[in-house]
C-alpha cells in the first residue's frame, strides 16, 4: 500500500505492507487524512515516533468481524487502551499506561491506504457530515475536551493562537456563551471568527490581567508565557500546545498568583460529531489545500508554512 513513513526522515513508500487486523479490530480504507501540528512535531522528534504518522482521518471499513460495519464511513478515537488496568476500569482510558496512540506512539497511523483500529474506537458518521468535514472530528473533539475540564459559562475567556486548533477551540468555546476573545496574528484567519460574530484581536496590547481562563493554542514555547501575562490571579490556563522543543516558563508567577494549569489533550467524539452534523461549527473555511498521498512530502512542506491552515491528503 501507499504510505508516508517516518524513521528519522519522512519518506513516501509505494509498497508498504498492508496491516492485518487483530481480533476485535477493523481494517479501514483511508479516504482523507489531515496534517496537524503534532504530525509536524513528530518529524522534529516529538515522542520519538517511528512508523506511519497521522491520526485525523475518515475512512471506510473493509474488513471486520461485525459485518454490519463493512462499507460504513467511520472516524476513530486515537488512544488504544488495554481495558484491564485501574485507569481503564476507573474511566480514564485515554490515560491507560499500556496504551498506544494512533500515528503518535507505537501504532502506525493514517497516512496510508489502510489502517487498523479496534471496533470500540470507531464512530459511524451521519450523511450530513461531508468527507472533508469529518477529518476535523478528532481535533474538534480535542476542543470539546476543554468543556469537560473547565467551567466557562459567564467567564471571560481568551484563546491565544489563530491556527487550526485555535480556530476550532474558539468556535467550540463560543457555544458556552462565555465572553470570548481570540488573539492571533493573521487577519485572514481571524476573519473566519469575525464572520461568525466572534471578537478577535491581532495582539494583546492594552490588555491587562483580565481573563478568568486563557487557552494556549499557539503551538509555540511562548504560549504559556503569553497566557500568564493576561490571566487573572487564581485564573486557569488551559494548555493545548505540544512541541518537541520545550521552553522555560516562570514557575514563581504560577505559585504567587495561584494559577491553575490544566493540560488538555484528546476529547469526546460524540459532541464533536453532533456539532458538525447540526452545523453549529463551521470547519470548511479551514481547508487550505488537498494533496494526493503520492505528493505527501510536498504536503508536509506546505503544512509547515506560516499562515497555512488545514492541509489534507487524499487517497
Amino acid at each position: 500500500m501507499r504510505a508516508l513513513v517516518f524513521d528519522g526522515k519522512l519518506e513516501y513508500c509505494a509498497d508498504y505492507p498492508t496491516p492485518v487486523p487483530n481480533a476485535g479490530e477493523a481494517l479501514i480504507r483511508v479516504c482523507y487524512a489531515g496534517i496537524c501540528a503534532t504530525d509536524l512535531e513528530i518529524t522534529k522528534g516529538y515522542m520519538g515516533f517511528k512508523g506511519i504518522p497521522g491520526h485525523e482521518f475518515i475512512g471506510i471499513v473493509e474488513k471486520c468481524a461485525d459485518e454490519s460495519l463493512i462499507g460504513k464511513r467511520v472516524v476513530g478515537e486515537i488512544n488504544l487502551w488495554c481495558g484491564t488496568c485501574e485507569f481503564c476500569i476507573g474511566g480514564n482510558k485515554t490515560h491507560c499506561p499500556n496504551r498506544t496512540v494512533l500515528g503518535i506512539y507505537k501504532k502506525d497511523g493514517v497516512f496510508a491506504d489502510y489502517v487498523t483500529l479496534p471496533v470500540r474506537n470507531l464512530h459511524l458518521l451521519p450523511d450530513s457530515i461531508s468527507y472533508l468535514e469529518a477529518v476535523f472530528i478528532e481535533p474538534l473533539a480535542a476542543a470539546f475536551e476543554i468543556l469537560e475540564q473547565v467551567e466557562l459559562k459567564d467567564k471571560k475567556v481568551c484563546v491565544i493562537g489563530d491556527g487550526r486548533l485555535g480556530l476550532l477551540c474558539a468556535q467550540v468555546l463560543a457555544l458556552t456563551g462565555c465572553r470570548l476573545t481570540t488573539i492571533g496574528r493573521h487577519p485572514e484567519k481571524l476573519s473566519i471568527l469575525k464572520n461568525r460574530g466572534l471578537r478577535t484581536r491581532d495582539n494583546a496590547d492594552g490588555l491587562g490581567r483580565e481573563f478568568d481562563v486563557a487557552v494556549d493554542c499557539t503551538g509555540s514555547n511562548d504560549g504559556l508565557n503569553e497566557a500568564l501575562r493576561i490571566v487573572k490571579p487564581r485564573g486557569n490556563i488551559v494548555l493545548k500546545t505540544t512541541v518537541a522543543d520545550r521552553g522555560a516558563f516562570d514557575l514563581n508567577q504560577i505559585v504567587i498568583d495561584e494559577i491553575t494549569i490544566t493540560g488538555s489533550r484528546c476529547g469526546p467524539f460524540g459532541p464533536a460529531i453532533k456539532a458538525l452534523a447540526e452545523k453549529r461549527v463551521d470547519v470548511m473555511p479551514l481547508v487550505d489545500k488537498i494533496f494526493p498521498v503520492e505528493e505527501g512530502l510536498a504536503a508536509f512542506e506546505h503544512a509547515a508554512k506560516k499562515g497555512v491552515l488545514k492541509t489534507m491528503l487524499r487517497f
